[in-house]
């Protein structure tokens, strides 16, 4: 059994005239994140691979979610690939995880993960939001062989 959780950074700034990669987020995301952490924190593995875009927006989501599951931060594996909007290479990025983890969670981006969720979970999903959490098992020993899985679970903020 594999598990998945997939986190779209939270709400992000427009405000600085910056490039996509180095927005931040906005105060609101920053009260998202914490929300949604704190919401969550009893249904995530601490033995679990933790990945993030190296964009800041995800990488902060990604320092916030900790922070408040009170895990060590250094846990963050930044993983450049997941600075993608395309599905097809975040199932890739997916697919390469060692065997020898059971548990990913992925800081990351829309349209990946909307599309990604709609196609490997059971659960069609119009839009997963900012700070939105999403868990899928896969019923295999192998991320290379994940096909349609399990959605256990949906989280988005305004449900909180």
């Amino acid at each position: 059994m594999k598990t998945l959780t997939l986190i779209r950074h939270s709400k992000s700034s427009w405000d600085d005239p910056v490039t996509d990669s180095k927005r931040d987020l906005s105060p609101n995301g920053i009260l998202k994140a914490r929300k949604v952490a704190l919401f969550t924190k009893n249904r995530v593995n601490s033995k679990a691979l933790v990945w993030s875009s190296f964009a800041k927006r995800a990488h902060k989501t990604a320092i916030l979610f900790l922070e408040n599951w009170g895990w060590n931060v250094s846990k963050i594996e930044i993983v450049n690939e997941l600075y993608t909007f395309d599905s097809n290479q975040l199932e890739q990025i997916v697919k390469s995880c060692q065997n020898d983890c059971n548990n990913l969670i992925l800081f990351g981006h829309n349209n990946a993960i909307t599309d990604f969720v709609n196609k490997f979970g059971d659960v069609f999903i119009d839009n997963v939001p900012t700070a939105g959490f999403v868990t899928i098992n896969f019923d295999t020993d192998s991320w290379s062989k994940i096909s349609k899985g399990k959605t256990i679970e949906i989280i988005v903020p305004r449900d909180i």
